[in-house]
């Protein structure tokens, strides 16, 4: 599925709003959980800044020990 910004403001305002039900033009998603929302969110994010051509910022971080 190509995604849009209208998507991501969609699920933005669900977020913001605290709702778990998202209209996307003729379609009503409801998520189980607010965290399955916010990962929706990184999902557009992600297929937006592929879609622009940009990637964007991931961070990992090592953790060491002597031992």
């Amino acid at each position: 599925m190509a995604w849009t910004q209208a998507h991501l403001d969609a699920i933005e305002a669900a977020i913001a709003s605290g709702e778990l039900t998202v209209r996307f033009g003729d379609r009503t998603v409801t998520y189980r959980s607010m965290d399955e929302l916010l990962q929706a969110r990184a999902v557009i994010k992600e297929a937006l800044a592929a879609q622009a051509g940009t990637t964007p910022d991931r961070y990992s971080f090592a953790q060491t020990s002597k031992g």
